[in-house]
């Protein structure tokens, strides 16, 4: 399954048979997904056809031309861009035929259970423990920075189940439900006034063994492949140019020639350009993805990502003035998604400053981009090989 054309042929078929003007929205996408279109490069019945992902664009085109609704990917990300390839590289079939199609459809939103507040910036340090119980394991624990835990039916979840090892090497990594019971979501307010972060408290947790991706111990290896996924999905992402913090900032310029000074205009064209250098090295990114898995040098993106949102956006409330001190709403909301461009400069400025703390801090990012990437020597470590419960807390 290689050939545009007959992708296309495929995609027309599909419109065809399921009209989006007379189709129900839900319909459509789960007849995508049963057709194959939905990951072109997944296998066949995963939602794929086993097709080169570079011609994801080529089904996209056509259904876009039609007016078929797609999956709300903003709503969804974290199942899009983390659980779902992290399933698919280590779920069992049984698994994969289970948790794929809803996620992809939307009828069911993922959270990400990782951070800790114990942990900081280490998440291999993690204390939420994982007790095996029979065919079942207790979980006991606090989660933090919890992205939509408030709409999520399942959580990709990392816990200790061995404190008698070095810290990468105890953890296993589970998929949780967020309905059972002994799960509590709390709103985690931030600078903007909303809670779109939670922090979860886990009691007692009952998950069945079968809901445990890769082996016992190996949970580690297995988050390694969520967290490249996270930080292309975040840094990697598709924008036209201007796209993005830039495009805004770069509206009022146009439009108000009263607030421009030369000062102002040296910092925006230096900004201008290294966003779109920042958005062209993310297409090549992206290219690279179709050869195989992500590498580290998404780390390198998305810390590019959360310095120029911040630059950028200072700018913008910087240009505006009196005006750049306002903001529109502090009103308490639980959003389900992050909407930069919708809001005002304010919002942006405040909720830019998340950006070098989610998805990785930017401090760890630069040590994975200056040991992984460059091939810098490590930082030496104290911790390497003492066990968990033996280190300082």
């Amino acid at each position: 399954m290689t050939d545009a054309e007959e992708l296309r042929r495929r995609a027309r078929e599909l419109l065809a048979a399921h009209p989006p003007a007379d189709t129900d929205r839900l319909d459509f996408l789960r007849a995508r997904f049963d057709a194959g279109l939905a990951w072109v490069h997944y296998p066949q019945g995963l939602g794929g056809l086993g097709a080169p992902r570079s011609l994801q664009g080529v089904v996209d085109a056509e259904l876009q031309a039609a007016d078929a609704p797609d999956n709300d990917p903003r709503r969804i990300g974290i199942g899009l861009g983390m659980a779902a390839p992290t399933i698919l590289k280590y779920g069992t079939e049984e698994q994969k035929r289970r948790y794929l199609r809803p996620l992809w459809t939307g009828e069911e939103v993922w959270c990400q259970l990782f951070s800790e507040p114990g942990a900081g910036s280490d998440l291999a340090a993690l204390g939420t423990r994982a007790v095996r119980a029979g065919e079942d394991w207790t979980v006991n624990g606090q989660k933090v920075w919890t992205s939509s835990a408030h709409i999520a039916r399942w959580a990709i979840l990392i816990a200790r189940t061995d404190p008698d090892v070095p810290k990468h090497a105890g953890i296993t990594y589970f998929i949780c439900d967020m309905t059972d019971p002994g799960v509590e979501v709390r709103p985690l307010r931030q600078i903007t006034g909303e809670a779109e972060f939670n922090e979860v408290f886990l009691t007692d947790v009952r998950v069945p063994d079968d809901r445990r991706l890769g082996e016992v111990g190996d949970g580690w290896r297995v988050a390694q492949t969520t967290l490249m996924n996270e930080r292309v999905s975040i840094g990697g992402m598709a924008l036209p140019r201007e796209g993005g913090m830039i495009g805004p900032v770069s509206k009022t310029w146009r439009e108000r020639p009263e607030l421009r000074t030369h000062e102002l205009h040296q910092r925006l064209l230096k900004l201008w350009v290294e966003a779109e250098v920042s958005r062209l090295t993310a297409e090549r990114l992206r290219q690279q993805l179709v050869a195989g898995q992500p590498g580290y040098e998404g780390s390198g993106m998305k810390l590019a990502f959360a310095r120029l949102n911040q630059e950028i956006s200072g700018l913008e409330v910087e240009l505006r003035g009196e005006e750049g001190l306002l903001y529109d709403d502090w009103t308490m909301r639980r959003p389900e998604l992050v909407d930069f461009i919708g809001r005002d400069a304010g919002y942006r400025y405040l909720r830019s400053k998340g950006n070098s703390i989610e998805g990785g801090t930017s401090e760890i990012l630069l040590n994975i981009v200056a040991e992984r990437v460059l091939g810098l020597p490590a930082e030496p470590r104290t911790d390497k090989d003492v066990a968990w419960k033996d280190l300082a807390r």
